[in-house]
């Protein structure tokens, strides 16, 4: 089924392309659904190795009309006491940059690190120096995806709203909201809240999903509500460009309903 296109500044689509060789396919499938997004994970490793793939996959998706962004691996710890740790932290990040600039992919999404038995401002100081020193590595080889570090899920990683947002403020990289984990660490999506906090910003991208949660935070990703889907939507921004990518266990099922009750409050506006 072919969906007509739609007015909203909101681009939705999954967590996940699929192995290389179903990428193309795959991309297909989310325009017939109407998806306009897609987040690679490299969460487990950089599985797309050879350059022509990525060349590939970008141009598809830019024929397409679908935003491509990039998760990096998940053992990244910036703000590691071990100076190896943080220098393998920073090679995965820029590795992404570089399979991201061959995709045309805008954004690298990454978790910062822990605070690592350190005071929250010299593990903010730390990393915000160490995303300084990837920019710097990103800028010499003319990488063009920006740095998004994601708001984290569990209170004692590294990861706060207002970390992420003096990160973007201060060193100019991007971002990456997580309702979801916002809602984990905070008990409350705390929606308005936060959006202030990146009320300059022209563009969002966002994850959103269902999530368990307990005292300490994130336990893990579930089903979306769609009525929590339905209130984010209902508040974010008409005069910004949103990306908001589901990462639940049914990522495209749960993008293709963020779309369509997108559809339907666009329509119900236009009506008033």
């Amino acid at each position: 089924m072919i969906m007509t296109k739609s007015d909203s500044n909101i681009n939705f689509g999954p967590s996940g392309l699929g192995p290389v060789k179903d990428a193309i396919s795959n991309l297909e499938m989310y325009h017939q659904l109407g998806l306009k997004a897609c987040e690679v994970a490299f969460t487990y490793g950089i599985y797309i190795k050879e350059k022509e793939d990525a060349i590939k996959i970008g141009k598809k998706a830019e024929e397409l009309g679908i935003k491509l962004s990039i998760h990096a691996p998940y053992w990244i710890n910036l703000n590691s006491k071990e100076k190896k740790k943080v220098e393998e932290s920073k090679k995965r990040i820029l590795d992404c940059c570089k399979i991201g600039t061959l995709m045309k992919a805008y954004r690298v999404v990454f978790h910062t690190g822990f605070y690592s038995g350190m005071d929250k401002e010299e593990a903010y100081e730390n990393i915000k120096k160490r995303i300084l020193e990837i920019q710097e590595g990103m800028k010499k080889e003319k990488y063009t995806p920006k740095l998004a570090p994601e708001i984290m899920g569990k209170v004692n990683v590294f990861g706060s709203v207002e970390e992420i947002s003096r990160l973007s403020k201060e060193t100019g990289c991007s971002f990456c909201i997580d309702f979801a984990h916002i809602l984990a660490r905070y008990k409350s999506y705390r929606i308005k809240e936060t959006l202030s906090e990146f009320k300059e910003a022209k563009e969002l991208h966002i994850h959103f999903s269902g999530i368990e949660y307990g005292e300490k935070g994130e336990k893990n990703h579930k089903k979306t509500p769609e009525k929590d889907l339905k209130t984010l939507i209902s508040e974010l921004p008409k005069n910004k460009d949103i990306v908001i990518i589901n990462e639940s266990p049914y990522p495209v099922e749960d993008s293709v309903l963020g779309l369509a009750i997108s559809r339907r409050d666009h329509t119900l506006k236009g009506k008033t």
